[in-house]
């Protein structure tokens, strides 16, 4: 099995980036997280980040016949990004969107997620463990 997982824009600043929201633990932290719990589930995956609205885009037309799941947590595209929303629905992978804080309890723009409604599940709050929760997801959704 090959999952994808997909980080957006400020993702690579964690750590720096209002730590008393998103914690203490670098991108790159969490970029060890996942690949090691890949290894211990027994499954290759991979991880990408990047701040560009086109390339998360990309990124997900390339996982169409190379990936039978995506991980991804738009990041603020999670907002109002219906481009990336049609691509997760255009390529018909299961989708399960993460994010690291509980946007149901922050600002009330961060409440609204366009992306949702393409994916089959969303993870919201639990941290960095939410990408496992979602890997643990799309590994029973798959089988």
């Amino acid at each position: 099995m090959k999952i994808l997982v997909i980080n957006g824009p400020n993702l690579n600043l964690l750590g720096i980036r209002e730590p008393d929201i998103y914690g203490k633990q670098t991108f790159s932290d969490l970029e060890n997280l996942i690949e090691n719990y890949g290894e211990e589930k027994n499954i290759e995956v991979t991880s990408l980040q990047s701040n560009s609205e086109g390339e998360i885009i990309d990124y997900i037309h390339y996982a169409l016949g190379n990936y039978d799941g995506i991980v991804i947590n738009p990041g603020a595209y999670t907002h109002y990004s219906y481009a990336i929303a049609d691509a997760i629905s255009g390529v018909s992978i299961p989708t399960v969107e993460v994010h690291i804080s509980d946007i149901n309890k922050r600002e009330d723009f961060r409440k609204i997620s366009v992306t949702k409604a393409s994916c089959i599940h969303q993870i919201s709050g639990h941290g960095f463990d939410g990408y496992l929760e979602a890997i643990d997801y799309l590994i029973d959704y798959i089988k």
